[in-house]
């Protein structure tokens, strides 16, 4: 599904235009970013966590001439699905959780 494909089922459901239904997303989208670019955290309950980590310095090497290179350090968006999306997507491995 794309960022269209969302619009037009927002849109149906929640009886709005589809450029409103547009609007709507690409404000959710530009706040998460806008928030994880800070440092900040953005949760979303039942559904997962974005924020911002760090990966460190490491060495790597470069698969064409075999030559090693340095990789520097950076910090990158994730992701953390919450535990409503989880169960969703795999029901049996929450029936699992749940029997523990």
């Amino acid at each position: 599904m794309n960022r269209l494909e969302l619009a037009e089922v927002i849109s149906e459901k929640h009886d709005l235009s589809k450029a409103e239904a547009a609007r709507i997303i690409a404000t959710v989208t530009e706040t998460i970013v806008a928030t994880v670019k800070k440092g900040g955290t953005v949760g979303i309950v039942g559904f997962g966590t974005f924020k911002q980590v760090g990966r460190a310095a490491r060495s790597g090497f470069n698969p064409s001439t075999g030559a090693k290179i340095k990789i520097p350090a950076a910090k990158v968006p994730k992701f953390v699905a919450g535990a409503g999306f989880k169960d969703a997507v795999d029901p049996k491995a929450a029936k699992r959780r749940a029997g523990k």
